[in-house]
């Protein structure tokens, strides 16, 4: 089957959507918690969040255009703070009902009885049922003029986990805690790890 650019153009919009979502493979489901100085509370499910560097520990994440308002990114740039909490299989039907439109009064954590978590006195909250989850100070951000969304580049200034995952290495086993994966914007999957491979080297 060959898709060229005029019959992807002349596909339906969702169908379109569905198509291109997918093509990118297995992707991280991730809950970002934001808070406004006004103290509403907000979390919504997010696939793009990439590794930038280890040295600083740079995380990145896409955010869609603001043609409508997103309450993410409002409150990431306004308080300069933000949590990422991985979302595992106990908790990925109440992850994707953030994905709703939901008002800026209104708190998704309320919506889909998901608990806000305080820690080490970082001013948004964590997901209380993420079993991976970190606080990042919002570093900067690029407006991508080619689609009109935005890159988000924070650092991660504190980690905390289920001790099940940690190994000696520092490596995580994220199918130990659960993890979900989740492919185009609403299938989600476990893993089954097949090995851990040794350095490569030249042969």
């Amino acid at each position: 089957m060959h898709f060229t650019k005029e019959r992807i153009n002349a596909l339906e919009k969702h169908t379109r959507t569905h198509l291109i979502n997918s093509l990118s493979g297995f992707k991280s489901a991730n809950l970002i918690g934001t808070q406004d100085k006004q103290g509403n509370t907000n979390v919504a499910i997010v696939s793009s969040v990439i590794h930038l560097g280890a040295h600083p520990p740079l995380v990145g994440m896409i955010m869609r255009p603001n043609s409508v308002p997103r309450h993410t990114f409002e409150n990431i740039i306004e308080t300069g703070c933000y949590t990422i909490n991985q979302v595992n299989k106990a908790i990925y039907k109440q992850a994707h009902q953030t994905s709703a439109r939901y008002d800026k009064g209104e708190s998704e954590f309320d919506a889909t009885g998901l608990t806000p978590e305080y820690l080490n006195e970082f001013t948004a909250p964590f997901v209380q049922e993420s079993r991976l989850k970190y606080s990042v100070k919002y570093v900067e951000h690029q407006h991508l003029a080619v689609n009109g969304t935005e890159l988000v580049i924070g650092e991660i200034t504190d980690v905390y986990l289920d001790e099940a995952a940690l190994q000696s290495d520092g490596f995580l086993d994220l199918q130990a805690i659960e993890t979900v994966a989740v492919t185009g914007l609403d299938s989600y999957h476990t893993s089954n790890k097949l090995s851990r491979l040794p350095y490569a080297k030249k042969l």
